[in-house]
């Protein structure tokens, strides 16, 4: 079945401590991967931010509101037991517990309230109703914000010249540790324009090999012949590595017939080139920086 969202996780989460027990979140965990049969698979899927495994998240948030709203309690670093609160709710035979139902304990909606204004006093503000953790939800937004840039700017890269856009190749690519010095990197690409090679740029500092650059700015799709043209002009030049880089993207025969032949040749399209530019700060700025922070449970553990 597919990873439950972190609402669904909190009835069979309090089920699971019903036993009056202490339990570790690691257990916890393991118990209610077996309980929603999910796959080795599904137990790996990380958060976008590749930090945290999606399920333990999840079930970490699930044990934090319950916790906040009183049908948990912390019995020691990382342990958990049902409370009395709890019990009781456990009597009621629910179908479901979700942030809906905990709005009903006080703790829960002071937890819920953000603090705002000069003199610290509590307002209440509407919540949306989510199956989003809060951490799923700023990835969420996070993404929302990123696709937006990338349109942006892959629409920004296409009304440039071909020379601009020759240059940020070069930017881009010594940006992710390709080409060596500027300069070295600056006189290969865009001088060669032999047999379908647009310029070469060395694969490490030392230039102990040689990658060879085919760049385009197209609007219409990079086929298979265009492809096949430059694995070809690989091979005159006895060369078993190439970056084809377009602004537009490459149709399913292409990225086929890359797939199948002996030289390695990767594609990068306008989508990625974006994401690549992103990435390495190329054609962007930072705009405004957030830090997502937690306790550190290393500090506070007393020898």
């Amino acid at each position: 079945m597919a990873i439950p969202d972190f609402q669904s996780i909190m009835l069979p989460l309090l089920k699971f401590v019903g036993d009056r027990k202490e339990h570790s979140l690691r257990e916890t965990i393991e118990a209610l991967s077996e309980e929603f049969d999910l796959t080795g698979e599904e137990r790996q899927e990380l958060l976008p931010s590749g930090q945290q495994a999606t399920f333990g998240n999840r079930v970490g948030w699930a044990r934090t509101y319950m916790k906040k709203a009183g049908l948990l309690e912390s019995t020691r670093r990382g342990y958990v037991r049902i409370t009395e609160r709890g019990l009781d709710v456990l009597r009621q035979n629910l179908q479901k517990i979700d942030i809906a139902f905990l709005r009903q304990f006080p703790e829960f909606v002071e937890f819920q309230t953000p603090r705002r204004g000069t003199k610290g006093k509590a307002t209440r503000q509407d919540t949306v109703e989510t199956k989003l953790t809060p951490e799923e939800e700023i990835e969420a937004a996070y993404q929302r914000v990123r696709q937006g840039l990338t349109t942006e700017l892959l629409q920004t890269i296409k009304s440039c010249s071909p020379a601009f856009f020759e240059r940020l190749v070069v930017d881009l690519l010594i940006k992710m540790s390709y080409g060596g010095t500027r300069r070295d990197a600056g006189e290969a690409i865009g001088k060669s324009g032999d047999g379908g090679i647009d310029g070469i740029i060395k694969e490490d500092p030392l230039g102990l090999d040689i990658v060879y650059i085919q760049a385009k700015r197209w609007d219409n799709p990079v086929g298979r012949p265009e492809i096949q043209k430059f694995a070809g002009a690989l091979q005159g030049q006895r060369a078993r590595k190439g970056i084809f880089i377009t602004t537009s993207a490459f149709t399913n025969a292409a990225q086929q017939y890359v797939a199948r032949i002996d030289s390695k040749i990767v594609l990068i399209d306008g989508d990625l080139l974006s994401q690549l530019m992103i990435d390495h700060d190329i054609g962007v700025t930072t705009a405004t920086s957030y830090e997502l922070k937690r306790v550190d449970s290393g500090y506070f553990t007393e020898e």
